[in-house]
């Protein structure tokens, strides 16, 4: 996945209902074959099929979606070519879908020869080949991904057709939250309890997350605090931090991930050093490695799944109930 930062808005609770509204017109198999529907996207309406059949998605978050909601897509883009879809995803979901290129980078030729009736997107990724993309099938873009992911979400799912599905995912999503933030002894504990998310990259400086991305968003939903580092990131997205300076990403919790390998990320030597050894999170055997895949690039509801079953079997158990 491109290592240039997301430019997000904020995905409110009110944002969400108007999306979901936008796509109380259509439900799936309503329509005949040949039908249309209008969808709004980032570049205005779109008129899609009604029920979509050959999708392509170009991102983690678009193929997430689709996999999501029971759609398989009949190509994708990868973040990394040679290792294949990520690997949270079941392989029996991903299995067949064929490959068309790089995130940012896609085939447009492998694209055309696989006749799809819809594609799937984001203007942070393509915008420059959107007009392109228009051409061999009807092109659903958000503006961003990371932040917005929920409302990029029922935008997916209005453009497959897939309201009704959608409406039970966000709902399952939101009850294993709300179990999380149980498990941590209700919503005042976990307000008490500071979580950071320390991503290790190769080729770059050490990324301490904000709250303006995927995985601030969900850390918001179970209703922890974040470290004060976590406020100066200057888009909201990331401070990064230099190897001198990782424990600036110290917190009642760690949540620490590689992009890349973990050798050349920086990861193995900062883990193995004193400045990583002497934070609090660290000493109290609460610095918890994570899979990078699935709780940075995943982006979707599937991976958010995973987070959340893993967040509450990893972050300390509270002995309070649900008080305000």
């Amino acid at each position: 996945m491109t290592l240039t930062r997301r430019r997000t808005t904020a995905a409110g609770a009110t944002a969400l209902a108007s999306v979901l509204a936008l796509s109380a017109c259509g439900g799936e198999g309503s329509a005949a074959s040949g039908e249309t529907r209008t969808v709004m996207t980032a570049h205005g309406e779109v008129e899609v099929p009604a029920g979509p059949e050959r999708v392509v998605v170009l991102d983690t978050a678009e193929l997430d979606s689709a996999i999501t909601l029971g759609v398989k897509p009949v190509g994708s883009t990868r973040s990394d070519v040679a290792s294949g879809f990520l690997k949270y995803l079941p392989e029996e979901k991903v299995e067949g879908i064929e490959n068309v290129g790089n995130i940012a980078a896609p085939n447009l030729e492998r694209i055309a020869a696989l006749k799809p009736d819809l594609i799937l997107g984001s203007d942070i990724r393509d915008k420059d080949r959107y007009d392109e993309l228009s051409k061999i099938a009807p092109t659903v873009f958000t503006e961003s991904t990371g932040a917005p992911w929920k409302e990029n979400f029922l935008v997916h799912a209005n453009a497959l057709n897939r309201q009704d599905e959608a409406e039970k995912v966000v709902d399952a999503y939101e009850a294993k939250a709300a179990g999380v933030t149980e498990a941590l002894g209700g919503r005042k504990k976990a307000r008490e309890l500071t979580v950071s998310v320390v991503r290790f990259v190769e080729g770059a400086d050490t990324r301490v997350y904000g709250r303006q991305n995927y995985i601030g968003s969900i850390l918001a939903d179970i209703g922890v605090s974040r470290p004060a580092i976590a406020d100066k990131a200057p888009d909201g997205f990331s401070v990064d931090v230099s190897p001198e300076k990782v424990d600036q990403g110290d917190a009642d919790v760690v949540f620490y991930t590689s992009y890349g390998d973990p050798a050349k990320s920086g990861e193995g030597r900062a883990v193995g050093g004193a400045l990583w050894k002497s934070m609090e999170a660290v000493e109290n055997g609460r610095a918890h490695r994570v899979d990078d895949e699935t709780w940075i690039q995943g982006i979707g509801y599937t991976a958010a799944d995973t987070i959340l079953e893993e967040m509450k079997e990893l972050l300390p158990k509270g002995s309070g109930g649900s008080e305000g």
